[in-house]
């Protein structure tokens, strides 16, 4: 423990996963388990309302940055970023279903609005356990929220994945 970490607040930031990011691409946030947007149990996840990409059944706690680019939009409650990467995509990390009532309770947000984050860099830490006690979901959803500027948003086939592995490819 260095001498300026006693005058740190809040919980520790986790490391960074190790991942290698490459624009048209978006990684996974989370480990866990990928699966299609249609087997989310909620209407505007599963119909692609907010955007075309896939959700994971995470298997930790971390949110991590699944590209480089700039967090243009961090939800108060701290269960949702957006993020812009420098060719304009543009990206839904959302973590649960109907959190947004939990109201911040069992998330932890380790960026703020504006900051330039690294792909593989945590951007939220969230409580599991909290949000199952809470009678939601916590499937983590990414999605290209301007799907409609791409020729086509492909997702990984449902099944294992690490934080940091391409589950989204984009063509233009």
């Amino acid at each position: 423990m260095g001498l300026f970490d006693r005058f740190k607040k809040g919980p520790a930031r986790p490391d960074a996963v190790p991942c290698h990011w490459e624009p048209l691409t978006v990684l996974s946030p989370v480990d866990g388990e990928a699966v299609a947007l249609a087997d989310v149990p909620d209407d505007a996840f599963s119909q692609g309302l907010l955007g075309q990409g896939l959700a994971v059944r995470p298997s930790g706690r971390t949110v991590f940055s699944p590209v480089d680019g700039i967090v243009a939009a961090l939800v108060g409650s701290g269960h949702a970023v957006g993020l812009e990467t420098a060719d304009g995509t543009e990206v839904l990390v959302h973590v649960g279903v109907d959190t947004v009532a939990m109201e911040g309770e069992g998330f932890t947000a380790y960026v703020s609005q504006g900051d330039a984050v690294r792909a593989g860099q945590p951007l939220l830490g969230f409580d599991p356990d909290a949000i199952a006690a809470a009678g939601h979901s916590d499937e983590v959803m990414v999605l290209v929220s301007n799907s409609a500027e791409y020729g086509a948003v492909t997702p990984a086939a449902p099944g294992p994945v690490k934080a940091g592995e391409r589950v989204i490819g984009l063509r233009c």
